[in-house]
Protein backbone atom coordinates (compact mmCIF):
# COMPACT_ATOMS: atom_id res chain seq x y z
CA UNK A 1 0.00 0.00 0.00
CA UNK A 2 1.42 3.63 -0.77
CA UNK A 3 1.92 6.38 2.05
CA UNK A 4 -1.39 8.02 0.09
CA UNK A 5 -3.58 4.70 0.50
CA UNK A 6 -1.88 4.09 4.28
CA UNK A 7 -2.48 8.14 5.79
CA UNK A 8 -6.14 7.72 3.76
CA UNK A 9 -7.14 4.45 5.57
CA UNK A 10 -6.34 5.75 8.84
CA UNK A 11 -7.68 8.86 8.50
CA UNK A 12 -11.11 7.00 6.76
CA UNK A 13 -10.94 4.90 9.72
CA UNK A 14 -10.90 7.58 12.99
CA UNK A 15 -13.15 10.00 11.43
CA UNK A 16 -16.18 7.12 11.26
CA UNK A 17 -15.39 5.96 14.56
CA UNK A 18 -15.37 9.41 15.89
CA UNK A 19 -18.82 9.80 13.80
CA UNK A 20 -20.24 6.49 14.74
CA UNK A 21 -19.37 6.47 18.60
CA UNK A 22 -22.14 9.56 18.98
CA UNK A 23 -25.52 10.55 18.02
CA UNK A 24 -25.87 13.90 16.18
CA UNK A 25 -27.20 16.63 19.00
CA UNK A 26 -30.13 19.22 18.32
CA UNK A 27 -28.69 22.41 16.49
CA UNK A 28 -27.91 24.83 19.76
CA UNK A 29 -28.14 28.62 19.11
CA UNK A 30 -25.11 30.28 18.98
CA UNK A 31 -25.63 32.01 21.35
CA UNK A 32 -25.14 29.30 23.83
CA UNK A 33 -21.53 28.16 22.13
CA UNK A 34 -18.09 28.78 22.73
CA UNK A 35 -15.85 28.54 19.88
CA UNK A 36 -12.76 26.47 20.68
CA UNK A 37 -11.32 25.63 17.74
CA UNK A 38 -10.55 27.02 13.77
CA UNK A 39 -9.17 25.69 10.37
CA UNK A 40 -8.21 27.92 7.63
CA UNK A 41 -7.60 26.65 4.44
CA UNK A 42 -5.85 29.89 2.06
CA UNK A 43 -4.88 30.63 -1.04
CA UNK A 44 -1.18 32.38 -1.63
CA UNK A 45 -0.62 35.94 -1.78
CA UNK A 46 -0.42 37.90 -4.86
CA UNK A 47 1.95 36.27 -7.06
CA UNK A 48 3.02 37.25 -11.27
CA UNK A 49 1.29 34.81 -13.32
CA UNK A 50 3.27 31.28 -12.78
CA UNK A 51 5.34 31.42 -16.66
CA UNK A 52 6.28 34.74 -18.75
CA UNK A 53 4.55 35.47 -21.03
CA UNK A 54 1.44 34.94 -19.53
CA UNK A 55 -0.18 33.50 -22.52
CA UNK A 56 1.47 33.11 -25.69
CA UNK A 57 3.24 35.30 -28.23
CA UNK A 58 0.90 37.48 -30.23
CA UNK A 59 -2.32 36.27 -28.13
CA UNK A 60 -2.27 39.98 -26.49
CA UNK A 61 -1.83 43.59 -29.23
CA UNK A 62 0.62 44.42 -26.46
CA UNK A 63 3.76 42.51 -24.48
CA UNK A 64 2.57 41.63 -20.96
CA UNK A 65 3.98 44.23 -18.69
CA UNK A 66 6.86 43.11 -16.85
CA UNK A 67 7.24 41.76 -13.02
CA UNK A 68 10.31 42.34 -10.99
CA UNK A 69 9.15 38.90 -8.45
CA UNK A 70 10.22 35.44 -10.47
CA UNK A 71 7.10 34.05 -12.45
CA UNK A 72 4.68 32.39 -10.03
CA UNK A 73 6.39 33.83 -6.30
CA UNK A 74 4.61 36.08 -3.90
CA UNK A 75 5.65 39.53 -4.15
CA UNK A 76 7.02 41.57 -1.73
CA UNK A 77 3.81 43.61 -1.92
CA UNK A 78 1.64 40.43 -1.65
CA UNK A 79 3.32 39.47 1.78
CA UNK A 80 2.69 42.97 3.44
CA UNK A 81 -0.76 42.08 2.22
CA UNK A 82 -0.70 39.22 3.74
CA UNK A 83 1.21 40.46 7.22
CA UNK A 84 -1.83 42.57 7.77
CA UNK A 85 -4.10 39.29 7.26
CA UNK A 86 -2.45 37.92 9.98
CA UNK A 87 -2.29 40.55 12.60
CA UNK A 88 -6.07 41.14 12.07
CA UNK A 89 -6.57 37.25 12.34
CA UNK A 90 -4.39 37.23 15.24
CA UNK A 91 -6.29 40.02 17.12
CA UNK A 92 -9.42 38.06 16.50
CA UNK A 93 -8.31 35.08 17.72
CA UNK A 94 -6.89 36.40 20.40
CA UNK A 95 -10.64 38.50 21.50
CA UNK A 96 -12.07 35.12 20.59
CA UNK A 97 -10.02 33.54 23.34
CA UNK A 98 -8.02 31.10 20.61
CA UNK A 99 -4.79 33.10 21.58
CA UNK A 100 -3.34 34.81 24.52
CA UNK A 101 -3.92 38.08 24.27
CA UNK A 102 -0.21 38.81 25.11
CA UNK A 103 2.54 37.00 24.74
CA UNK A 104 2.75 33.70 22.91
CA UNK A 105 0.54 30.94 22.75
CA UNK A 106 1.56 27.35 24.25
CA UNK A 107 3.58 24.91 21.60
CA UNK A 108 1.24 22.92 19.75
CA UNK A 109 -1.94 25.34 19.94
CA UNK A 110 -1.15 26.84 16.63
CA UNK A 111 -0.70 24.56 13.97
CA UNK A 112 0.60 25.62 10.41
CA UNK A 113 1.11 23.40 6.77
CA UNK A 114 2.16 25.17 3.76
CA UNK A 115 2.53 23.34 0.48
CA UNK A 116 6.08 22.50 -1.05
CA UNK A 117 5.28 25.34 -3.58
CA UNK A 118 7.38 28.71 -2.52
CA UNK A 119 4.68 31.30 -2.86
CA UNK A 120 2.52 29.19 -0.36
CA UNK A 121 5.22 28.51 2.24
CA UNK A 122 6.39 32.20 2.16
CA UNK A 123 2.29 33.51 2.24
CA UNK A 124 2.77 31.13 5.54
CA UNK A 125 5.69 32.76 6.93
CA UNK A 126 4.35 36.23 6.44
CA UNK A 127 0.97 35.48 8.00
CA UNK A 128 2.69 33.73 11.17
CA UNK A 129 5.20 36.45 11.56
CA UNK A 130 2.01 38.64 12.53
CA UNK A 131 -0.42 36.63 13.77
CA UNK A 132 1.62 35.84 16.81
CA UNK A 133 4.85 38.71 17.17
CA UNK A 134 8.01 37.84 18.07
CA UNK A 135 6.53 34.36 18.36
CA UNK A 136 8.89 31.16 16.48
CA UNK A 137 5.66 29.32 15.09
CA UNK A 138 6.97 26.21 13.08
CA UNK A 139 5.72 25.85 9.70
CA UNK A 140 5.49 22.57 8.27
CA UNK A 141 6.02 21.96 4.55
CA UNK A 142 7.04 19.25 1.94
CA UNK A 143 10.33 19.57 0.74
CA UNK A 144 9.17 19.24 -3.38
CA UNK A 145 6.20 18.69 -5.11
CA UNK A 146 6.88 15.06 -5.64
CA UNK A 147 6.29 14.74 -1.58
CA UNK A 148 3.34 16.92 -1.61
CA UNK A 149 0.42 14.30 -0.96
CA UNK A 150 -2.07 17.05 0.76
CA UNK A 151 -1.70 20.20 -1.59
CA UNK A 152 -0.34 18.26 -5.15
CA UNK A 153 -1.72 14.86 -4.91
CA UNK A 154 -1.71 14.17 -8.06
CA UNK A 155 2.17 15.25 -8.66
CA UNK A 156 2.86 11.57 -7.60
CA UNK A 157 1.04 10.29 -4.95
CA UNK A 158 -2.13 9.57 -6.65
CA UNK A 159 -3.44 8.97 -10.21
CA UNK A 160 -7.30 9.61 -11.45
CA UNK A 161 -9.05 8.24 -14.48
CA UNK A 162 -8.92 11.33 -17.00
CA UNK A 163 -11.79 9.66 -19.06
CA UNK A 164 -13.61 9.37 -15.93
CA UNK A 165 -13.10 13.04 -14.67
CA UNK A 166 -13.21 14.45 -17.91
CA UNK A 167 -17.07 12.50 -18.16
CA UNK A 168 -18.19 13.79 -14.79
CA UNK A 169 -16.73 17.49 -16.12
CA UNK A 170 -19.33 17.24 -19.48
CA UNK A 171 -21.89 16.14 -16.57
CA UNK A 172 -22.09 19.52 -15.48
CA UNK A 173 -22.51 21.14 -19.00
CA UNK A 174 -25.71 22.92 -19.49
CA UNK A 175 -27.80 21.30 -22.18
CA UNK A 176 -26.01 23.74 -24.84
CA UNK A 177 -22.64 22.25 -24.04
CA UNK A 178 -19.59 24.42 -24.06
CA UNK A 179 -21.42 26.98 -26.74
CA UNK A 180 -24.21 27.97 -24.29
CA UNK A 181 -21.67 28.85 -21.35
CA UNK A 182 -19.34 30.77 -24.14
CA UNK A 183 -23.11 32.70 -24.97
CA UNK A 184 -23.82 33.18 -21.26
CA UNK A 185 -20.64 34.99 -20.99
CA UNK A 186 -20.75 36.76 -23.96
CA UNK A 187 -20.61 40.27 -22.46
CA UNK A 188 -17.52 39.47 -20.25
CA UNK A 189 -15.70 37.97 -23.42
CA UNK A 190 -16.53 41.44 -25.01
CA UNK A 191 -14.87 43.06 -22.25
CA UNK A 192 -11.73 40.85 -22.76
CA UNK A 193 -11.02 41.50 -25.90
CA UNK A 194 -11.45 45.22 -25.97
CA UNK A 195 -8.68 44.91 -22.67
CA UNK A 196 -6.45 42.57 -25.07
CA UNK A 197 -6.61 44.42 -27.82
CA UNK A 198 -8.10 41.74 -30.32
CA UNK A 199 -9.08 42.02 -33.70
CA UNK A 200 -12.84 41.47 -34.60
CA UNK A 201 -12.61 40.01 -37.70
CA UNK A 202 -12.83 36.46 -38.09
CA UNK A 203 -9.93 36.74 -41.15
CA UNK A 204 -7.49 38.40 -39.15
CA UNK A 205 -4.00 36.72 -38.87
CA UNK A 206 -1.41 37.03 -36.06
CA UNK A 207 1.40 38.72 -37.20
CA UNK A 208 4.22 41.45 -35.88
CA UNK A 209 1.99 44.31 -37.66
CA UNK A 210 -1.78 42.89 -36.79
CA UNK A 211 -3.58 42.16 -33.75
CA UNK A 212 -4.53 39.14 -32.77
CA UNK A 213 -7.79 37.26 -33.44
CA UNK A 214 -9.87 37.94 -30.50
CA UNK A 215 -10.66 35.02 -28.06
CA UNK A 216 -13.79 34.08 -29.21
CA UNK A 217 -13.05 32.57 -32.01
CA UNK A 218 -10.79 30.20 -30.31
CA UNK A 219 -13.41 26.79 -29.52
CA UNK A 220 -13.49 26.26 -26.39
CA UNK A 221 -13.54 22.33 -25.16
CA UNK A 222 -13.03 19.98 -22.53
CA UNK A 223 -10.03 17.09 -23.12
CA UNK A 224 -9.15 14.61 -20.90
CA UNK A 225 -5.58 14.36 -19.30
CA UNK A 226 -4.19 10.64 -18.80
CA UNK A 227 -4.42 10.38 -14.53
CA UNK A 228 -5.13 13.61 -14.00
CA UNK A 229 -7.90 16.49 -14.11
CA UNK A 230 -9.57 17.67 -17.48
CA UNK A 231 -8.19 20.77 -19.14
CA UNK A 232 -11.09 23.38 -19.95
CA UNK A 233 -9.08 24.87 -23.73
CA UNK A 234 -9.84 27.34 -26.05
CA UNK A 235 -11.34 30.56 -25.46
CA UNK A 236 -12.51 30.09 -21.74
CA UNK A 237 -8.99 28.93 -20.60
CA UNK A 238 -7.58 31.89 -22.07
CA UNK A 239 -10.05 33.83 -20.51
CA UNK A 240 -9.65 32.28 -17.49
CA UNK A 241 -5.68 33.26 -17.18
CA UNK A 242 -5.38 36.88 -18.70
CA UNK A 243 -8.91 37.92 -16.13
CA UNK A 244 -6.15 36.30 -13.10
CA UNK A 245 -3.16 38.07 -15.03
CA UNK A 246 -4.86 41.23 -15.00
CA UNK A 247 -6.33 40.96 -11.56
CA UNK A 248 -2.84 40.17 -9.96
CA UNK A 249 -1.80 43.27 -11.40
CA UNK A 250 -4.26 45.27 -9.92
CA UNK A 251 -3.95 43.98 -6.64
CA UNK A 252 0.03 44.44 -6.65
CA UNK A 253 -0.82 47.77 -7.01
CA UNK A 254 0.67 48.47 -10.55
CA UNK A 255 -0.35 52.45 -12.14
CA UNK A 256 -3.35 51.48 -13.95
CA UNK A 257 -2.09 53.06 -16.88
CA UNK A 258 -0.01 49.47 -16.83
CA UNK A 259 -3.02 47.33 -15.36
CA UNK A 260 -4.69 45.68 -18.72
CA UNK A 261 -2.19 47.92 -20.47
CA UNK A 262 -4.54 50.94 -19.12
CA UNK A 263 -7.50 49.65 -20.91
CA UNK A 264 -9.08 47.10 -17.85
CA UNK A 265 -10.93 49.02 -14.92
CA UNK A 266 -11.91 47.40 -11.66
CA UNK A 267 -15.35 46.88 -12.93
CA UNK A 268 -13.75 45.33 -16.21
CA UNK A 269 -11.17 42.81 -13.80
CA UNK A 270 -14.19 41.96 -11.99
CA UNK A 271 -16.47 41.04 -14.99
CA UNK A 272 -13.28 39.18 -16.44
CA UNK A 273 -12.93 36.98 -13.38
CA UNK A 274 -15.91 35.42 -14.16
CA UNK A 275 -13.89 32.92 -16.14
CA UNK A 276 -12.09 32.26 -12.93
CA UNK A 277 -14.47 29.71 -11.18
CA UNK A 278 -15.87 28.02 -14.45
CA UNK A 279 -12.48 26.92 -15.41
CA UNK A 280 -12.33 25.50 -11.78
CA UNK A 281 -16.27 24.56 -11.96
CA UNK A 282 -15.73 21.85 -14.98
CA UNK A 283 -11.74 21.12 -14.25
CA UNK A 284 -11.89 20.52 -10.29
CA UNK A 285 -15.03 20.90 -9.19
CA UNK A 286 -16.67 17.70 -10.27
CA UNK A 287 -17.22 14.98 -7.88
CA UNK A 288 -15.34 12.59 -8.72
CA UNK A 289 -12.23 15.31 -9.11
CA UNK A 290 -12.91 17.09 -6.50
CA UNK A 291 -13.40 13.79 -4.02
CA UNK A 292 -9.93 12.29 -4.74
CA UNK A 293 -8.44 15.72 -4.92
CA UNK A 294 -9.46 17.23 -2.06
CA UNK A 295 -9.43 13.61 0.39
CA UNK A 296 -6.30 14.77 1.89
CA UNK A 297 -6.89 18.33 2.87
CA UNK A 298 -10.68 17.28 3.90
CA UNK A 299 -9.20 14.69 6.04
CA UNK A 300 -6.71 17.10 7.80
CA UNK A 301 -9.45 19.54 8.59
CA UNK A 302 -11.88 16.67 9.89
CA UNK A 303 -9.22 15.34 11.95
CA UNK A 304 -8.04 18.87 13.24
CA UNK A 305 -11.75 19.61 14.18
CA UNK A 306 -12.03 16.33 16.22
CA UNK A 307 -8.53 15.43 17.91
CA UNK A 308 -5.47 16.50 18.84
CA UNK A 309 -4.22 19.75 21.07
CA UNK A 310 -4.17 22.80 18.47
CA UNK A 311 -6.94 25.82 18.82
CA UNK A 312 -5.71 27.54 15.09
CA UNK A 313 -4.73 24.81 12.22
CA UNK A 314 -3.69 26.51 9.38
CA UNK A 315 -3.29 25.72 5.73
CA UNK A 316 -1.60 27.26 3.55
CA UNK A 317 -2.04 26.42 -0.53
CA UNK A 318 -3.58 27.73 -3.76
CA UNK A 319 -6.69 27.99 -5.19
CA UNK A 320 -7.09 24.92 -7.11
CA UNK A 321 -6.90 23.52 -3.03
CA UNK A 322 -9.85 25.58 -2.51
CA UNK A 323 -11.75 24.95 -5.46
CA UNK A 324 -11.61 20.87 -4.93
CA UNK A 325 -12.88 21.25 -1.12
CA UNK A 326 -15.60 23.29 -2.39
CA UNK A 327 -16.72 20.50 -5.15
CA UNK A 328 -16.38 18.25 -2.39
CA UNK A 329 -18.56 19.42 0.24
CA UNK A 330 -20.27 21.71 -2.77
CA UNK A 331 -19.34 24.42 -0.93
CA UNK A 332 -20.54 28.12 -2.38
CA UNK A 333 -19.78 31.29 -1.45
CA UNK A 334 -18.91 35.01 -2.47
CA UNK A 335 -15.47 36.39 -1.12
CA UNK A 336 -15.44 39.83 -0.60
CA UNK A 337 -15.97 42.21 -4.08
CA UNK A 338 -14.78 39.02 -6.30
CA UNK A 339 -17.35 36.71 -8.57
CA UNK A 340 -19.56 34.30 -7.31
CA UNK A 341 -17.30 30.92 -6.08
CA UNK A 342 -14.06 32.65 -7.01
CA UNK A 343 -10.78 32.71 -4.90
CA UNK A 344 -8.80 35.75 -4.12
CA UNK A 345 -5.54 35.81 -3.55
CA UNK A 346 -4.69 35.46 0.27
CA UNK A 347 -8.45 34.58 0.54
CA UNK A 348 -9.57 31.35 2.83
CA UNK A 349 -12.36 28.98 3.69
CA UNK A 350 -12.52 28.19 6.96
CA UNK A 351 -14.19 25.66 9.83
CA UNK A 352 -15.11 26.74 13.34
CA UNK A 353 -15.97 23.92 16.12
CA UNK A 354 -18.23 25.51 18.85
CA UNK A 355 -19.03 23.41 21.80
CA UNK A 356 -22.13 23.54 24.20
CA UNK A 357 -22.47 23.26 27.65
CA UNK A 358 -22.83 19.43 27.77
CA UNK A 359 -20.00 19.05 25.51
CA UNK A 360 -21.67 18.76 22.03
CA UNK A 361 -19.78 20.76 19.31
CA UNK A 362 -20.35 21.90 16.26
CA UNK A 363 -19.25 23.62 12.94
CA UNK A 364 -19.59 26.26 10.69
CA UNK A 365 -17.77 26.97 7.71
CA UNK A 366 -17.01 30.31 6.72
CA UNK A 367 -14.84 32.66 4.18
CA UNK A 368 -12.85 35.50 4.58
CA UNK A 369 -10.67 37.37 2.33
CA UNK A 370 -9.67 41.06 2.15
CA UNK A 371 -11.50 43.21 -0.57
CA UNK A 372 -9.43 44.23 -4.12
CA UNK A 373 -8.86 47.78 -2.81
CA UNK A 374 -7.76 46.74 0.57
CA UNK A 375 -4.76 44.63 -0.90
CA UNK A 376 -3.94 46.89 -3.72
CA UNK A 377 -3.76 50.22 -0.86
CA UNK A 378 -1.88 47.55 1.82
CA UNK A 379 -5.10 48.93 3.84
CA UNK A 380 -4.17 48.54 7.76
CA UNK A 381 -7.34 46.11 8.66
CA UNK A 382 -9.28 46.37 11.94
CA UNK A 383 -12.47 46.66 13.65
CA UNK A 384 -12.89 49.31 11.28
CA UNK A 385 -11.76 48.27 8.16
CA UNK A 386 -12.13 44.37 8.82
CA UNK A 387 -11.68 41.69 5.65
CA UNK A 388 -15.33 40.50 4.60
CA UNK A 389 -16.14 36.98 6.69
CA UNK A 390 -19.11 35.08 5.70
CA UNK A 391 -20.47 32.20 6.66
CA UNK A 392 -21.51 29.84 4.14
CA UNK A 393 -23.76 26.55 4.55
CA UNK A 394 -22.76 22.89 4.38
CA UNK A 395 -24.83 21.34 2.37
CA UNK A 396 -26.61 18.14 3.91
CA UNK A 397 -25.18 19.85 7.62
CA UNK A 398 -27.87 22.79 7.60
CA UNK A 399 -27.92 26.71 6.38
CA UNK A 400 -24.95 29.00 6.92
CA UNK A 401 -26.95 30.15 10.31
CA UNK A 402 -27.11 27.19 11.88
CA UNK A 403 -24.20 25.51 13.52
CA UNK A 404 -23.79 21.56 11.98
CA UNK A 405 -23.19 18.63 14.93
CA UNK A 406 -19.76 18.09 14.11
CA UNK A 407 -20.77 14.04 14.42
CA UNK A 408 -22.94 14.77 11.04
CA UNK A 409 -19.81 16.39 9.72
CA UNK A 410 -17.75 13.96 10.35
CA UNK A 411 -19.93 11.26 8.74
CA UNK A 412 -20.20 13.35 5.66
CA UNK A 413 -16.33 13.72 5.57
CA UNK A 414 -15.86 9.87 6.20
CA UNK A 415 -18.72 9.07 3.43
CA UNK A 416 -16.78 11.09 1.01
CA UNK A 417 -13.27 9.81 1.54
CA UNK A 418 -14.50 6.11 2.07
CA UNK A 419 -16.45 6.03 -1.02
CA UNK A 420 -15.62 8.96 -3.70
CA UNK A 421 -17.91 9.58 -6.12
CA UNK A 422 -17.47 7.33 -9.58
CA UNK A 423 -18.77 9.13 -12.33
Amino acid sequence: MTQYLACAALGILALTQSAAAQAAPEPAATGTLKLDRVVLLMRHGVRPSTKFPATPVGTTRQPWPAWSTPAGDLTPHGADAIRRLGSYDGALFAEQGLLPASGCAAPGTIVAWASSASRAIKTGKAFLETLQPGCAVPLDHPANEDDDVVFHPLDGSMEINGQKALAAAEALLPPGGIAEVVERNADAFDVLDRVVGCCPGKACATTARRRPACATHRASKLVAEPGDKPDLDGALGFASTVGQTILLQYLEGMPMRSVGWGRASKRDIQTMLRFHPIKFRYETRPAYVAERVAAPIARRIGMALSQGDAKVTLLFGHDSNLAALGGFYDLHWTMADYPRDDISPGGAIGFERWSDAQGNRFVRAFVQSQTMDQVRDLAELGKRNPPVRRYIAIPGCGDAETPCPLVTFNRITAAKLGNPAED
